[in-house]
Order: structure tokens, then C-alpha cells, then sequence
């Protein structure tokens, strides 16, 4: 009777240490799950985590390898010699055919025979974690009850981790479409939306901006009855800050040019801008010129742009002339300043290197390819030409013309 007494207490101990622990586990998901509500950082998780194995299941050892990409990384661990990362990738490796929880303590890896289970970690058929434990003390028929636990505890924490990783990334993308957006009002307020008509030239453009964010930029200016300037730019790099920086180009050209028509000062100044602006990480190739009616003469300066191509009396002529690019030298190094005198119907032709290059097919288009179309079309108005130019460029070569900005400017001497 008194065996039979001290066997019910021992039961009766059992089932109360059984309901303790379950209660215990119930109050870690629920610590787990009100950090993760508060948006506690992973460490926090992480720390969370590695006190309910070691205090509450009494695990000596614990390795939690998270994927990110194509590969495992180990966010968390405790106990135990630690492995290389290189090791580590081999044995996630060889766990990738291990479905559900398996026992480790007699497989043929010598790192993964010591420990005594691995708990995947799992969304539908993809693998989101792997789980080593090792120096497991429990008793036999709580193991099931325990391993499943760990797996849920576990679950939970790389889930939201995994939600937290999806929510910054949506976050990134929002701030760059709304970037996009920005980049593309500015540019919209940059681009010349009437360009200027007369009996002595004719001028038409094409711009193209890749993916809604320029880093083109052109302008066209009548400075009185006898004189216009002109220019078409590239900034380097792409969204707001290349824009922005375009906005300031503009703004200094048009406030200097109601000054002083010396492309010179013009050149020197705009080039000072852009080093005040960048300190060095942006560069703008730009090609400057200014014509007068009366005595017929083109002044210009290139400052490291796409030679603008000039046909004259059934002639060609690459404008050339000119610095290097602006934004890396405080003080322009030499700037050579190319004059020439045009006659009827001369036309200039102004482009960027989106129309030629095509990095992603290996498309270039030669300088006596633009040549032999430009003259195939010179006849006609120029905003035939523009539109000739385009078609010949993306048919010749089957180029897609998509992966730079695009920006023609054409100018007929009349």
C-alpha cells in the first residue's frame, strides 16, 4: 500500500513538472511573440532564444543556421568549439535532403555527429533555417514534446525576421520609386518644352529618359535677334541627386548667360559648380555652343562630351575642341575654345551616348555609321531627322536603344 502510495505521488509529481514545463514554454512564446510585436531587434530574439534552450529545455549546445540568398549564415549559437563559416556551408549542404527532425548522434559527418538533433526550419518547400542542438538533457518521453517546441520557438522568431527583412526591403522600394518620381518631376522641369522657332535655323529635339530617371540634360537659348547657345549634357549616376545636379547646371547656365556669352568663363564657371556640388563623385560631360547670324561664326567648347557631328558643304566635321570633363578639377587644365564659320543649310547634329552604346547587346555604333545616316536624312527637316536617326540606329543593328538615356539635338543653319 505504501509502494502503491509513493508510486500515485511520484505520478502525481510528474504531471505537475509536466504542466510547469508547458506552462513555462507557453510564457516563452509569449515573451517571444510581444518582442516581436514591439519590433525588438534580432538580438533581442536572439537572446530571448538562447534563454529558453539553455534554462527551460536545458540544451548545452545550439547552432541556428539562417539562409539569406543562396547561402546559410549562422545568426545565433552558444556552446561547443565553434565551426568556420566554411564547415558550416558543408554541413548545410549535406542537410538539405533532411525533411523533418532528425536524430544526428550516429551520422557518418564527424561535425554533425556531435550533436544530437537537427530541426529544420521550413515556409511550404523552402528551407527558411537549419537547427543543431547537442548536450540535450531531457527525459525520453519528453523528447518528442521538446524537439517540437524548438521547432515552433524557432519558427516563430526566423518568420518574423524574415517579415521584418520583406518590410525594410518594401520600404527601400517605396523611397526609390518615390525617388524615381522626384527625379523625374525635376528632369520634367529641365527639359525645354518649346523650343524656339526663326527664319535664320531650325532646331528640334528628342529625349528619351531610361526607365523615367534622366541623366541627360539639354537647353537652347535665344540670346537675341542674332544669336542663340546651346547645350546637351550627361551626369553621371542616375535618380533625385543626379537630377538635382542637373537643376543646378541649368539654373547656373541661364543666370550666367544673361551676363556674358564667353563659353570660356561659362565652362570655367559651371565646372567650379559641379566640384562645389559633388566634391568629386559626379562628372558631367557637356558640349557648349553659340552661333551669331550676322558674321556666320560658331564658337563651341566640348568638355569631354560626344563630338557632335557638323555637316558642311557635303563635309563632315567631329567638334572636338574643347576641355576635359567637368566635376574633376577644381581648375580646368587647358580649354581650347573651336571656331568655324557655317554656311546654308549647315546642320549640326548634338547626341548622347545612350544612341550609340548598348552595353547589355554589344552594340556600338561607329562615328561613320551616325555619318552615312545623318547624311541619308540631312535633307529633310530636323525633326525628321531626329526621328530617321532613331529608327536607322535601332534597325541597323536590331539595337534596342534602352539601356542609357537618350538625347538628340539638331540644329539647321538656314
Amino acid at each position: 500500500m505504501e509502494a502503491f502510495k509513493k508510486n500515485e505521488n511520484s505520478e502525481e509529481n510528474d504531471i505537475v513538472q509536466l504542466l510547469l514545463k508547458r506552462q513555462a514554454e507557453l510564457n516563452a512564446l509569449l515573451e517571444v511573440t510581444l518582442a516581436i510585436n514591439r519590433n525588438s531587434p534580432s538580438s533581442i530574439l536572439f537572446e530571448m532564444l538562447e534563454m529558453v534552450l539553455k534554462v527551460n529545455l536545458r540544451i548545452g549546445r545550439m547552432r541556428l543556421l539562417v539562409k539569406n540568398g543562396d547561402v546559410f549564415f549562422c545568426a545565433t549559437r552558444f556552446g561547443g568549439a565553434f565551426e568556420s563559416p566554411k564547415v558550416l556551408q558543408q554541413v548545410c549542404h549535406m542537410l538539405q535532403t533532411l525533411r523533418s527532425i532528425t536524430p544526428l548522434a550516429k551520422h557518418s559527418d564527424e561535425v554533425l555527429s556531435q550533436y544530437d538533433y537537427f530541426i529544420p526550419v521550413r515556409h511550404k518547400r523552402d528551407a527558411l533555417a537549419y537547427v543543431l542542438i547537442g548536450d540535450f538533457e531531457t527525459h525520453p518521453e519528453l523528447i518528442n514534446n521538446d524537439l517540437n517546441f524548438i521547432q515552433t520557438l524557432i519558427n516563430v522568431i526566423v518568420v518574423a525576421l524574415e517579415n521584418k527583412k520583406l518590410f525594410k526591403e518594401l520600404v527601400i522600394r517605396e523611397r526609390l520609386q518615390r525617388d524615381v518620381e522626384l527625379a523625374s518631376e525635376v528632369q520634367s522641369m529641365l527639359v525645354p518644352l518649346k523650343l524656339p522657332k526663326s527664319d535664320f535655323f531650325e532646331v528640334s529635339a528628342r529625349y528619351l529618359p531610361h526607365q523615367n530617371i534622366g541623366g541627360d540634360y539639354f537647353d537652347f537659348i535665344r540670346l537675341n535677334e542674332s544669336e542663340f547657345i546651346w547645350c546637351i549634357a550627361d551626369v553621371s549616376g542616375k535618380g533625385i541627386s543626379a537630377a538635382l545636379l542637373m537643376a543646378t547646371l541649368q539654373a547656373s547656365l541661364r543666370a550666367w548667360v544673361s551676363v556674358g556669352h564667353n563659353l570660356e568663363t561659362l565652362v570655367e564657371k559651371l565646372n567650379k559648380i559641379v566640384v562645389s556640388n559633388t566634391n568629386g563623385e559626379r562628372f558631367i560631360t557637356l558640349f557648349l555652343g553659340v552661333y551669331n547670324k550676322e558674321n556666320r561664326i560658331m564658337q563651341y567648347i566640348n568638355a569631354g562630351h560626344n563630338p557632335p557631328i557638323l555637316l558642311l558643304d557635303n563635309k563632315e566635321y567631329f567638334l572636338r575642341d574643347g576641355t576635359t570633363i567637368l566635376g574633376v578639377f577644381e581648375e580646368l587644365p587647358f580649354i581650347k575654345t573651336g571656331q568655324i564659320k557655317l554656311n546654308s543649310d549647315s546642320l549640326i547634329f548634338n547626341y548622347t551616348d545612350g544612341l550609340i552604346e548598348s552595353p547589355d547587346e554589344e552594340v556600338f555604333i561607329s562615328d561613320e555609321e551616325l555619318v552615312h545616316h545623318l547624311k541619308l536624312h540631312q535633307h529633310l527637316p530636323v525633326e525628321e531627322i531626329n526621328d530617321n536617326m532613331m529608327h536607322d540606329v535601332q534597325s541597323k543593328r536590331r539595337a534596342r536603344v534602352n539601356s542609357d538615356d537618350v538625347t538628340l539635338l539638331t540644329i539647321k543653319i538656314l
